[in-house]
């Protein structure tokens, strides 16, 4: 079990900011990786109405459950379990999901994990380099008839991260657009779907 502290900032970006970001930092193509997040809430969005998320993500041969949860002051609290490929094709035939940790915060909330349903499954391309004591992550990702790109900065300080990022995006000439989370824009796309 890993738990640490999540402080992002992001940014929608249109398919051409996105290429010609790609472009000035030469990411090369083998320097992006495929993951899989498939997204869980209860009938009733038990998860969401804590202003929480649950992933299990697939990458390459890892599996890892991951619960988000408002973190005290700023960012959010990540509590991840490693999976078994197993399990994770159990739990997405609707069989229990069983995580360790992450059951122990889902008592703390009040979730019966046996109420977990599948919401969807979101495929993200992503690159990360190290950038001014950050990550930067660069992701398009593919939901439902959805193409969507963004960039991520990770950092461990809020105040100094915020200045870098918005220095980088005007030094590129990119907008400031607010970027919910994957799993609000994937929910959203859900929603307008279903119309």
């Amino acid at each position: 079990m890993v738990q640490q502290l999540e402080i992002e900032f992001k940014n929608l970006l249109t398919k051409n900011e996105y290429v010609a970001l790609c472009l000035a930092f030469a990411i090369p193509a083998e320097g992006f990786h495929e993951q899989t997040n498939h997204y869980f809430d209860t009938a009733d969005f038990q998860l969401k109405n804590a202003c929480s998320g649950l992933r299990i993500r697939e990458v390459q041969s890892r599996f890892e459950c991951t619960l988000k949860e408002p973190a005290t002051g700023i960012g959010l609290i990540e509590t991840t379990d490693l999976l078994t490929k197993e399990h994770v094709h159990t739990v997405l035939n609707g069989g229990t999901l069983k995580a360790g940790e992450v059951d122990t915060r889902f008592k703390k909330l009040q979730v019966n994990p046996e109420e977990l349903q599948l919401l969807g499954t979101l495929f993200t391309k992503r690159a990360e380099i190290k950038y001014n004591g950050g990550l930067l992550v660069f992701d398009h990702s593919r939901y439902l008839d959805t193409d969507d790109y963004e960039l991520e900065f990770e950092v461990t300080n809020e105040e100094t991260g915020r200045v870098i990022f918005e220095e980088f995006l005007a030094a590129h000439s990119i907008p400031v657009r607010v970027a919910d989370k994957k799993i609000a824009r994937f929910m959203a796309a859900v929603n307008k779907k279903r119309g």
